[in-house]
């Protein structure tokens, strides 16, 4: 198969359990895949070198900062980041391949996601589609270089989205996601205090509640049965959690 003008960019940290199927579903058609590893102790990079030997080492300290360092390596004008736990289905791979062989039109190209918690597809919620910004003009694209987590993506120009999904192993069971979810509020709460943001008790209990309602009942989780309550449980807590251990950091500062 005759590969086109795309670089595909994933990031890795001991991701031998996922790592191949992704880089499997972009190797026989993109023209670059580019890996940048988190000091992985486990055979991450081993399984990595069957499919590229574009493979950077950089520890991770801010997502934002490696994030660009990651895109900065292509050497296509186009990126699709590809998490290690996120696959290309093969639709997606027909609907990429047509839009290079035209030419690509916009800017940035944004992807639904097909979220799974262990093999359950979790359809409602918001968790589908969930679009998400994935291939994009590099020279166009950058992420919020100081941010910890979740950094704020910028786009010049025109973007458009998708018909086709990818397929994201989110979670691989509820303790993956109680763990995410630690780790993640982790940083939220450094972010708070770093920005001055002003946080009372009550105001997080109704963003912890109105969250709660948003996801399950207005977004309809109650579909997706007791996963979708606790996914919209998992929301809500990230409030909570993330108010507890934001109080913590301030009155230590007292």
């Amino acid at each position: 198969m005759e590969k086109i003008n795309l670089t595909v960019v994933t990031l890795t940290k001991n991701s031998e359990a996922v790592i191949e199927d992704c880089l499997k579903s972009v190797s026989d058609w993109a023209g670059e895949i580019v890996v940048v590893d988190d000091l992985s102790t486990d055979k991450t990079l081993e399984i990595v070198k069957r499919y590229t030997d574009r493979i950077y080492i950089r520890k991770w300290e801010k997502e934002g900062a490696h994030r660009n360092f990651a895109y900065s390596l292509a050497k296509f004008d186009y990126i699709l980041s590809l998490d290690s736990d996120e696959r290309v289905t093969p639709e997606l791979k027909d609907e990429i391949i047509n839009i290079f062989k035209a030419g690509p039109e916009y800017m940035g190209y944004n992807i639904p996601h097909r979220n799974f918690i262990g093999d359950y597809w979790i359809k409602h919620g918001g968790w589908y589609p969930n679009a998400k910004l994935k291939m994009y003009a590099k020279k166009e694209f950058r992420y919020e270089q100081e941010a910890e987590h979740h950094p704020r993506a910028f786009l010049k120009g025109p973007t458009y989205t998708l018909r086709s999904d990818i397929i994201h192993y989110a979670y691989r069971d509820f303790q993956n996601l109680f763990s995410k979810l630690n780790h993640q509020t982790d940083f939220e709460a450094k972010k708070w205090l770093r920005d001055g943001r002003k946080m009372s008790f009550g105001r997080c209990m109704v963003k912890a509640i109105s969250r709660y309602i948003k996801f399950y009942y207005v977004k309809e989780g109650k579909k997706d049965g007791f996963i979708g309550f606790m996914m919209a449980l998992a929301s809500s807590a990230y409030q909570l959690m993330t108010y507890a251990k934001y109080w913590e950091l301030k009155n230590r500062k007292i």
